[in-house]
């Protein structure tokens, strides 16, 4: 569930928010924001949300039946308990702070945008699905499109085809979707969406799983989404995610989905019955047990090199977990845990190493992990194996344009080491570089700096980093409340870059040789491969 105050009218030249009380209980008093702007307010089977000028006060959650009312009840409540001080200030602070200044300008470009005909949420982007460069995008209203490049007319242009999924009801709501690819030895794409289907006073959750078993249609998203494993379930369902377990010694793929049960519950293939059935997470995932409260992101990553993992999880009560595991014996070897304080709509755990110049020593890869909270700064723990939660790093004014509501991490300036990605509620995404600050001193601490700054016409919602053209070059893709934005590099500065690095290994190559040789003269310079 997501509750957000907006922190953006001062900035923008509207009057503050004011924070309206009504004659509820004290336990759960009723609050609103007033401002500038028409706000309404929808409510179904499926979703509570409040529509209105971005001024305005954003409230969204899947919920099931009578349940919700006590939800956001309850949400409310620890709203409620932080005080009317804690929130001015909070509020005070995120628009009036101290200002962060980026390092240079976005060297992205839109590409394109499209338009939703109904908004999508944070749990509603897949990102290269079948590793074709395709992306499927969901919105509430039930429709799933797909975007790509394609040739038309020798030219690539972006192309949203929207996708006839079997079994999604007209009145049902999409809360989650994802993609992913069998393992091997195993083929196929497969494709998970949860939605809720309105059924008059009680909404009902369902989760189908799309997967075609016909040879030469395995990745074809057209015959795939007529293939269809329908799933009642008896929890609300949140994030829709996979991950990839060693099971009787091969790698296999599975869906784990966050309920507000609360538990993450596993999805798994029965290759036998040519589909899939829920199994207790324990069996695999011991770690992902004994939730204290509903998991509203999960992230797990295999360690290189190794049979072990870490997986992460936050929780909408600001709780996060972080557990080392051995994936061979499923014995959970270290955990770590802290609470936030407000919910937390993003964890991803990550590596800040680069790439070893030659010559240098191999780098120990240091595991850390990204957690963007919705009260406060987004926040990078470093060296997980190391030093657990101890060492944490903030992201700074992450908190002066409303709520994060999204992540990435990704290497978007392509010098081989990854970036961290925010973007917020008030239409900013930012990017954050690890190192000493560029207009710092050269003795001065290394830690994040903004790196670059855009801005968008409305609140952003989910990201993904895939190569959409097939040129070697990643796109950017940002969902916002409006559509989908397509960011690219420019050519110019890539192909700049390329021919740079192109030079430096030739002549990596030549004094190689020079080496080898004893000093003799050097022989023509090896040509770079293509």
């Amino acid at each position: 569930m997501f509750l957000l105050p907006s922190t953006r009218p001062i900035a923008r030249g509207h009057g503050p928010p004011r924070l309206v009380s009504g004659p509820t209980p004290a336990a759960a008093p009723r609050l609103a924001l007033k401002c500038k702007g028409r706000v309404r307010m929808r409510s179904s089977a499926a979703a509570i949300s409040v529509k209105g000028s971005d001024d305005g006060f954003f409230a969204s959650s899947v919920r099931d039946g009578r349940a919700a009312g006590r939800w956001l009840k309850s949400l409310l409540a620890q709203w409620a308990g932080l005080g009317r001080a804690a929130r001015e200030a909070g509020w005070l602070r995120g628009v009036m702070g101290e200002a962060v200044v980026a390092a240079g300008p976005c060297p992205l470009r839109e590409d394109s945008f499209t338009r939703f005909s109904s908004q999508s949420n944070v749990y509603g982007l897949a990102g290269g699905a079948g590793g074709r460069g395709e992306l499927l995008a969901a919105t509430l209203k039930g429709k799933v499109l797909g975007f790509r490049y394609q040739d038309l007319r020798q030219k690539i242009r972006p192309v949203a085809k929207e996708l006839q999924f079997n079994y999604i009801p007209v009145d049902a709501e999409i809360v989650s979707i994802d993609t992913f690819n069998k393992s091997p030895p195993k083929r196929g794409l497969v494709v998970g969406i949860t939605f809720i289907k309105d059924s008059g006073d009680k909404g009902s959750p369902f989760l189908n799983i799309y997967c075609d078993y016909e040879p030469g249609s395995e990745y074809n998203l057209d015959s795939i989404a007529q293939s269809c494993l329908n799933l009642e379930l008896q929890f609300t369902p949140f994030q829709l995610c996979h991950a990839e377990v060693q099971v009787g010694g091969q790698l296999e793929t599975v869906f784990l989905l966050s309920g507000n049960d609360p538990a993450i519950h596993l999805y798994k293939e029965d290759e036998g019955l040519h589909q899939f059935e829920e199994q207790p997470v324990e069996n695999l995932f011991p770690e992902l047990t004994d939730l204290p409260s509903s998991v509203l992101w999960l992230d797990v990553r295999s360690l290189p090199g190794t049979t072990r993992r870490l997986s992460a999880l936050g929780c909408q009560s600001g709780y996060v977990r972080v557990a080392h595991v051995d994936q061979q014996s499923r014995e959970v070897l270290q955990v770590w845990t802290v609470l936030q304080d407000g919910p937390v709509s993003r964890v991803i755990l990550f590596s800040l190493s680069g790439p070893d110049e030659p010559g240098d020593r191999p780098q120990r890869e240091e595991h850390s992990l990204l957690v963007a909270s919705m009260l406060e700064p987004a926040v990078v723990y470093r060296d997980l194996l190391g030093r657990g939660l101890g060492d944490q790093l903030l992201l700074p004014g992450s908190d002066q344009f409303d709520s994060v509501l999204c992540g990435l991490v990704t290497d978007v300036d392509l010098d081989g080491r990854p970036e961290v990605l925010v973007a917020t509620y008030g239409q900013e995404l930012l990017c954050y570089k690890y190192g000493p600050p560029e207009s710092g001193p050269p003795e001065a601490e290394p830690g994040f700096y903004l790196l670059w700054q855009r801005s968008f016409c409305s609140p952003l919602l989910a990201m993904a980093h895939v190569d959409l053209t097939g040129d070697g070059l990643q796109e950017l893709a940002v969902v916002s409340l409006k559509g989908v934005h397509i960011l690219q590099h420019s050519l110019v500065q890539a192909s700049e870059l390329v021919l740079t690095r192109l030079r430096r290994q030739v002549e990596r190559r030549r004094r190689r040789s020079q080496g080898l040789g004893g000093g003799a003269a050097p022989g023509p310079a090896e040509p770079p491969a293509p």
